[in-house]
């Protein structure tokens, strides 16, 4: 037992899947804010129209009505992979979902290395490079909507498409690096896009997949099955091996333990933001509870993983813990309540705004 608890190639693998996911769900939510502040946000009556709406699109948020599908519609796609690597084997569905990650992944790394050169030159800068814009529209007066786009956003073009290409050109098993670009910029975009309404529905969002997690590793073989079976970028991968070697394989983490906690945890920082645009001064106070509840959830489960020899359901742990942050950092500053009724997007706002207001 000493042993194996003193593995430091397999340590050093959990903690370098950990950092990475931290990182994802870390920067992902950072993707999440709105460009504009909330209070700009609830006034303007533009329709997005303004100089700077490439910048952001008005997303549908998730609601507590989608929040119940989640599990359902994660079932039926799950078992049916299930089935056709049962019964037709895994070689062609390999080769369908390849292809299929390979084209969504040019854009995919494309709206990554966006957001890292508008990151890494500042909103102004970016702003000062020349726009251009696509409209569509039908007859004369229906606008229908308009692509628009900065200069430098075609140049990194050719730089998007690379990973696709090389991992469409490598053999079977894919390169773990090409992998983790892909996979790692699918996250990133998901947690930036998908966006819960409510704690409420990410509440029911972590408990139903908390069920679901509970039943397709415990209940069946069909989520580890899977996992292994399918060769494709919806996997972090890290070696285990304190040199990054691969001789002794890799530890591997599902994209949708790394996306489903991360659009809770961006929800935590955009309510951050919005109470700081709303008079309660410079704070992050639940995001911070939320990612750190993440990492303890998930570390939790690489440790009873690494101790029974066993795969786990890693929501198992993460949903509880994330869920817990908050009510946690609620009651601590006397915000739950608040919190609870808070509705991103503008449509209700915490008693602390109207209180603002009054005094």
């Amino acid at each position: 037992m000493s042993v194996r608890i003193l593995d430091w190639h397999l340590l050093s693998s959990y903690a370098g899947l950990l950092s990475l996911a931290a990182s994802i769900v870390y920067s992902g939510s950072y993707g999440s804010l709105p460009s504009k502040p909330y209070s700009f946000r609830e006034k303007s009556k533009d329709g997005g129209n303004s100089e700077d709406s490439d910048d952001e699109e008005e997303l549908e948020r998730l609601s507590i009505e989608d929040a119940w599908l989640f599990p359902v519609f994660g079932s039926f796609a799950l078992y049916g992979l299930y089935l056709i690597i049962k019964y037709y084997g895994s070689e062609w569905i390999n080769l369908v979902l390849g292809w299929y990650f390979v084209t969504t992944g040019v854009g995919s790394v494309w709206a990554v290395l966006r957001s890292l050169v508008r990151f890494m030159i500042g909103k102004t800068r970016w702003r000062s490079f020349e726009k251009y814009s696509l409209r569509y529209s039908k007859g004369k007066s229906k606008d229908l909507g308009r692509i628009s786009w900065r200069a430098p956003t075609m140049y990194l073009f050719p730089l998007a498409v690379l990973p696709s290409i090389l991992y469409a050109a490598s053999d079977s098993p894919k390169s773990a690096l090409l992998t983790d670009i892909l996979a790692v910029s699918f996250s990133f975009n998901a947690i930036s896009l998908l966006q819960l309404d409510s704690f409420l529905t990410g509440s029911v969002v972590l408990g139903g997949l908390f069920v679901y997690d509970i039943w397709w590793v415990f209940g069946t073989e069909v989520m580890v099955k899977v996992a292994t079976k399918v060769d494709a970028p919806i996997k972090l991968l890290w070696p285990k091996s304190m040199w990054l070697a691969s001789d002794r394989g890799f530890v591997m983490l599902g994209l949708g333990d790394v996306v489903v906690p991360g659009i809770f945890v961006a929800l935590a920082l955009r309510y951050d933001v919005y109470q700081e645009q709303h008079g309660k001064g410079p704070r992050r106070v639940f995001f911070w509870a939320s990612l750190t509840g993440y990492c303890f959830g998930l570390f939790t489960t690489m440790a009873v993983m690494h101790v029974f020899r066993a795969s786990q359901p890693a929501l198992l742990y993460i949903s509880p813990a994330c869920i817990l942050s908050i009510l946690i950092a609620g009651s601590m500053r006397g915000e739950l309540r608040d919190m609870w009724e808070w509705v991103d997007g503008g449509r209700q706002a915490p008693k602390v705004a109207d209180e603002k207001k009054t005094e």
